[in-house]
């Protein structure tokens, strides 16, 4: 994926650009992505959070992850589209949903966060890393 790269919610209110190479791509499957993307797993691509211009007022809702973190997620309050997640634990990064890509034919995931709260009929890739939690959790 190369920079710059852009994006919106369906309705087009909320837009935004990245000036940065992603940091990562990936899935992942915690049980918070699970309720919050309404499917199996959220895929994100991870940025500096510096490096993200945001046009448009997305609404943002605030709850305590596993980590005891606090977990904000941004989405279009006109469309409800999921745009952005962003936690206490590395404020620094944002993880941008890839389907809100203007070309998500770019994205190619690079590993696998949360899979032991992976739903048991999702298929991993075997060609990907895998991590029950957080990669930094595993360390």
């Amino acid at each position: 994926m190369n920079p710059p790269f852009s994006g919106s919610c369906a309705c087009g209110s909320v837009s935004y650009t990245c000036a940065s190479d992603p940091v990562a791509m990936l899935n992942c499957h915690c049980s918070d992505c699970q309720r919050a993307s309404g499917a199996p797993f959220a895929s994100g691509i991870v940025v500096h959070t510096m490096d993200l211009e945001i046009s448009g007022s997305p609404k943002a809702y605030a709850a305590r992850a596993s980590s005891g973190k606090m977990t904000t997620r941004g989405f279009c309050g006109d469309c409800g589209t999921p745009l952005f997640t962003q936690s206490e634990v590395n404020a620094q990064f944002t993880s941008i949903r890839f389907p809100t890509l203007d070309d998500a034919s770019a994205f190619a995931p690079m590993l696998d966060i949360w899979t032991a709260s992976a739903q048991p009929w999702v298929c991993l890739d075997e060609k990907l890393p895998h991590f029950a939690a957080s990669p930094q959790e595993a360390g």
